[in-house]
């Protein structure tokens, strides 16, 4: 792995990563120390749904040196496409739209999972409790992750990818869909709590169509700040077109990793946002959350 960058030399920066309180396979302390050894000096914790892994970022911070950029990734859905948006700097009060709505977001997941369970288990020999036992405590938001971990664990396929692609994608017979705010709506909740909304991997492999270009003006209209366009899942024809896209509307270019430790192959760091890009997201955010610094 690289080294740590000097002091001299331009910030490594990476905007999308998770840990075990989400889908992630680390803890927070772990995510962190692994950014270190990868030669981050910033990541966002942008775990699914949930700020509950926020209350552990300053140790992290302390103890690895990489300061967090406190985030989520919000889902919502768009005509049956699953839309996820970066969340960064946002307020993390439990009062706020934005927390309303993912509370709801979360209970949903919990039964569209048992459902989709309920499902698969006629085909392959998985149940709800060898989904439980993939979740590291009681507070990680369960999701389509877990049962793909659990299918890895049957034997039922090679890994978490595979289960994506041919046991959990939308199109399949297992798919139950589940509460999510719409796109707009979880933009302006992002807007309303102080934070600075970037559309994730909107080019992502594993939904079954494009975002179309019609929800992405209406995104910009809403109030959207940036477009995740460098991710593993976008091949240079899409990370063209989606720059192009950014730059025609003014909008933020941001990278990440979208690192969940060992559940995918996506590794931090291979995906990095430029420096003046996350000074302007600090700048924008009006909620009084701040960029943590050793």
């Amino acid at each position: 792995m690289s080294e740590r960058t000097d002091a001299g030399a331009a910030q490594r920066i990476d905007l999308h990563a998770h840990s075990s309180w989400s889908d992630g396979t680390t803890g927070v302390q772990e995510l962190f120390a692994q950014a270190a050894a990868a030669g981050l000096d910033v990541l966002a914790l942008t775990d699914h749904d949930t700020v509950s892994g926020w209350a552990e970022l300053a140790a992290a911070v302390a103890a690895s040196g990489v300061a967090a950029v406190p985030g989520i990734e919000v889902s919502s859905e768009d005509d049956h496409r699953s839309v996820h948006l970066l969340a960064l700097l946002v307020d993390p009060s439990p009062d706020t739209a934005l927390a309303a709505e993912m509370a709801s977001a979360r209970s949903s997941r919990v039964e569209r999972a048992r459902h989709m369970v309920e499902l698969i288990s006629t085909d392959h020999p998985v149940r709800w409790e060898d989904v439980e036992a993939q979740v590291a405590g009681e507070s990680t938001v369960i999701g389509r992750p877990h049962i793909a971990d659990a299918l890895v664990d049957a034997g039922v396929v090679p890994d978490r990818s595979a289960a994506f692609t041919e046991i959990l994608r939308p199109s399949g017979p297992y798919y139950v869909p589940y509460y999510a705010p719409s796109p707009l709506s979880a933009v302006r909740a992002i807007r309303e709590a102080g934070g600075v909304s970037v559309l994730a991997h909107p080019g992502s492999v594993t939904r079954d169509d494009d975002l179309p270009l019609t929800l992405l003006e209406s995104l910009v209209a809403a109030g959207l700040d940036g477009i995740e366009v460098d991710h593993r899942e976008h091949g240079e024809v899409e990370r063209t077109r989606l720059r192009e896209f950014a730059h025609g509307h003014d909008l933020l270019i941001t990278g990440g990793s979208d690192f969940h430790g060992s559940g995918k192959e996506n590794r931090l760091a291979e995906n990095l946002t430029a420096p003046e890009v996350l000074e302007e997201i600090a700048a924008r955010a009006t909620s009084g959350t701040r960029i943590l610094r050793p």
